[in-house]
């Protein structure tokens, strides 16, 4: 560790997050805490702490630390939540998730992003993350509910599925809609029980597997 990347570090927190108006000082901490260039590809480690969502192979990506922050900021983690995360990819917002939050099941379709992401995740002993494969847009089924889902990849809409996840009570934060026009949408609970969903922002991302748009066809 060098004084280089921590000045890249708390550049990365404190102007590019605190700037995108995550003031949250626990989300602000943990992106600080947990060591962001340990989860990207070496070459782009150079980038590690820019304004990028940078590559992971197969089409996916990091997102931008600022996405990561706002995201994180929505969700209200107070420490005892247990947390169902669907899109491991490099395993570093499971692991910021895991600063937060009591638990954290971080599930990915691709075998080779949720091996590696758990090899990180072990070398930050971030022991209250665990990784899972599958594919959670269509197929693969918790065995248990969760006080918070959310999603790092894009659904075209929301799976019906994902909210018979959720404890009484819960929180969902996904990215819907078409690209290049994605919403970031935070569902929470009602005096009615029903879930209202409150749009945060506006950016772009990867679908998860299964979750793109259905093709359209013109004449």
């Amino acid at each position: 560790m060098t004084l280089d990347t921590e000045l890249a570090r708390h550049n990365m927190v404190d102007k590019q997050v605190r700037g995108w108006d995550v003031l949250d000082p626990r989300v602000l901490d943990a992106l600080g805490a947990v060591p962001r260039e340990a989860f990207v590809p070496p070459a782009w480690r150079a980038l590690a702490f820019a304004d990028l969502a940078i590559p992971l192979g197969h089409g996916e990506c990091m997102l931008k630390p600022v996405v990561e922050g706002r995201l994180l900021q929505a969700l209200a983690l107070t420490g005892h939540e247990a947390v169902l995360h669907i899109g491991t990819g490099s395993g570093f917002l499971a692991a910021c998730l895991g600063q937060l939050a009591a638990q954290v099941t971080s599930v990915d379709f691709r075998a080779d992003f949720s091996a590696s992401a758990q090899q990180r995740l072990a070398s930050c002993a971030a022991d209250t993350v665990e990784t899972v494969v599958g594919d959670a847009v269509r197929e693969w089924q918790p065995t248990r509910q969760y006080d918070v889902l959310v999603a790092s990849g894009a659904v075209a809409e929301l799976p019906p599925r994902w909210r018979a996840w959720l404890k009484p009570g819960g929180r969902l934060f996904a990215f819907t809609g078409h690209s290049p026009s994605i919403q970031a949408r935070l569902w929470q609970p009602q005096a009615d029980g029903e879930l209202a969903v409150r749009t945060l922002f506006e950016t772009d991302l990867p679908y998860l597997h299964n979750a793109s748009p259905a093709p359209t066809f013109a004449l």
